[in-house]
């Protein structure tokens, strides 16, 4: 999609697109309330009319999506007046709307979506310019995630995931090491190791940094990929193992980012670790009551082969710290668990670890961006529901309730002390993935995790 800035367009016909703000008394004759979200379609006039009860970066960006999907079906071009403000995250959020709303994953489909091939902006040419580059950026490496997630199990596994680091590192002229099934059984990410035993393709420790020369912070970007997640032994029911290919979305979230950082010229030096494993099932595969051994020495009792993605995570993060210094942040990314969807609902992410001023700028950073967050709180009890009599920690808690902090409880047995105040852990499991379009999201994939963690590096460099 081609979007083009102009100071004003010319009155010729063709599509042209409104956004109302506010309950106003226009195009009453047609029946038109005016209400928040309603949408008019006037096909004589080539125009239809979306209403927004105010001007958010929320609003706004639902508002230009829902223009695009709409539109894209009636023509490849259409025009619209910019909103009248010089607030930069507002006009990024409505430009990034059309190319999100644009999206449509048909990589499968005989017949393929309909796109928009132009969109022509008016208004003040400068600043729309800068909003343009950040919002194009920003959402191409969306839909890159989206398209990772969204991708059949059987085309996108460990070693693929891989491959897609490689290009965005060759891209970008980042680091990029990557370290196979051999490497985490010799120097001992047996909690990593053991998940992917199973399957017939090979896990992969994936390592990317990004270090400009006059950085001023340090971030270590960690997410689970589970390419594909069976439930290993503690095998899932069948309709919950449907789309599973979403278990990704963590690792995928991460490369998203990746693929954005440089272009956008963070002075930020950003490292991306990724966990990519499938936990599969067979003679090899590791089993309930079994002790694992993770990288920093601690003994796991495996109760439940299903609670995978923590012992993937716990060994990443105990990669992480040993081989990168003096970061100022560490973020981990996961559809870790059900419970933080049945807690927060499908659309918002949970926000958890030691720091508060930080899950609350997260948080923060999410509305610039049109991202739910919420934190969840850890407490004196539930760490007590994570207690093995074999092993150091159990991979599950004694209770059901509570188990998106407990898993999040776990993951913080594997952060050094002195990092616990720099870590943040992140279950992105409601809204990575759902089966329906919602806001300015498609049916399957958001990227979510994206957008809010690229603005978060953008506000580190004030």
């Amino acid at each position: 999609m081609k979007i083009e800035i102009v100071k004003n367009y010319k009155k010729e016909n063709s599509f042209e697109a409104e956004i109302i703000v506010g309950k106003k008394d226009k195009y009453s004759e047609f029946g038109f309330k005016c209400e928040n979200e309603e949408t008019l379609f006037l096909p004589e006039r080539k125009k239809f009319i979306i209403v927004i009860d105010s001007l958010n970066e929320e609003n706004i960006k639902i508002a230009s999506a829902k223009i695009a999907k709409t539109l894209k079906e009636k023509t490849e071009c259409f025009k619209i007046r910019a909103p009248k403000t010089k607030n930069m995250d507002i006009l990024e959020n409505f430009i990034e709307g059309f190319i999100l709303g644009d999206y449509e994953f048909d990589k499968y489909k005989t017949k393929k979506a309909k796109h928009l091939k132009k969109v022509i902006i008016s208004g003040d040419e400068k600043v729309l310019k800068d909003a343009v580059r950040v919002a194009e950026i920003r959402a191409e490496s969306i839909n890159l995630t989206r398209d990772i997630v969204n991708s059949m199990p059987d085309e996108v596994y460990p070693e693929v995931m891989a491959e897609y680091a490689k290009k965005i590192a060759k891209e970008n002229r980042y680091e990029c090491n990557i370290y196979d099934e051999k490497y985490l059984k010799k120097e001992g990410y047996g909690a990593f190791y053991a998940v992917a035993k199973a399957s017939t393709h090979k896990p992969r420790l994936i390592h990317l940094a990004y270090k400009p020369k006059k950085a001023t912070r340090k971030v270590v970007l960690i997410g689970k990929g589970l390419t594909y997640d069976s439930g290993g032994l503690s095998l899932k029911p069948a309709d919950y193992m449907v789309t599973m290919k979403s278990d990704k979305s963590g690792a995928s979230a991460v490369l998203g980012i990746m693929n954005a950082v440089k272009k956008l010229g963070l002075n930020i030096e950003v490292h991306a670790i990724i966990g990519a494993a499938e936990n599969m099932i067979g003679g090899n595969a590791y089993k309930p009551d079994d002790v694992l051994i993770a990288k920093n020495g601690k003994s796991i009792e495996v109760r439940n082969t299903d609670a995978e993605g923590r012992l993937v995570l716990a060994d990443c993060l105990c990669y992480a710290q040993e081989h990168i210094k003096d970061f100022d942040y560490m973020f981990d990314y996961a559809t870790l668990t059900g419970a933080c969807v049945v807690a927060l609902g499908e659309y918002t992410s949970g926000v958890m670890g030691f720091n508060d001023k930080i899950k609350d700028l997260i948080v923060k950073m999410g509305e610039k961006v049109a991202e739910l967050y919420a934190p969840l709180p850890f407490n004196r009890y539930l760490p007590k529901l994570l207690k093995s009599n074999v092993a150091d920690i159990c991979n599950i808690a004694s209770s059901r309730y509570g188990g998106a902090i407990t898993a999040g409880l776990f993951l913080s047995e594997f952060v050094e002390e002195k990092n616990k105040q720099k870590w943040i852990h992140i279950d992105i499991a409601g809204p990575a993935f759902v089966e329906k379009e919602w806001g300015y999201n498609p049916y399957g994939a958001s990227g979510a995790g994206v957008n809010m963690t690229l603005r978060f590096l953008y506000e580190l460099q004030k």
